[in-house]
């Protein structure tokens, strides 16, 4: 088992920045890779990113690519989404995730395991 513990997160304008964490604990020698997701209000939940566990290699959504970077910090067990350039359609519930075995980046059913929703709200 793999517990996902979430933070961060809060209310900013456009062109601003926030910064999410997720530190992972348990069998975290499973892991495959972290990803995060993120669901606005009325629409499916949707890949933003996702780095490889031990690896490093990462893969980005093109709505965020260049604005986003996600990083781990193995020490912490921890994978962190800094956000800069935001916009107000980066306004969402986001969730960090993580899975076991290799496959689809962007499908969350794909994942395993999931944190708590983080809300993050960027005005006009």
């Amino acid at each position: 088992q793999v517990q996902l513990v979430g933070s961060g997160g809060g209310s900013v304008q456009a062109g601003g920045s926030l910064r999410l964490s997720c530190a992972a604990s348990g069998r975290t020698s499973s892991l495959y890779a972290i990803g995060w997701f993120r669901q606005a209000p009325g629409k499916e939940r949707e890949f933003v990113a996702t780095i490889y566990w031990g690896r490093g290699g990462t893969y980005y959504a093109n709505s965020v690519k260049g604005r986003f970077a996600i990083s781990w910090d193995n020490a912490k067990s921890s994978v962190a989404l800094q956000m800069n350039s935001l916009k107000p359609e980066d306004t969402a519930v986001y969730y960090c995730a993580a899975r076991t075995r290799s496959g689809s980046d962007i499908n969350p059913a794909e994942y395993d395991y999931w944190g708590q929703g983080i809300q993050v709200t960027v005005s006009p």
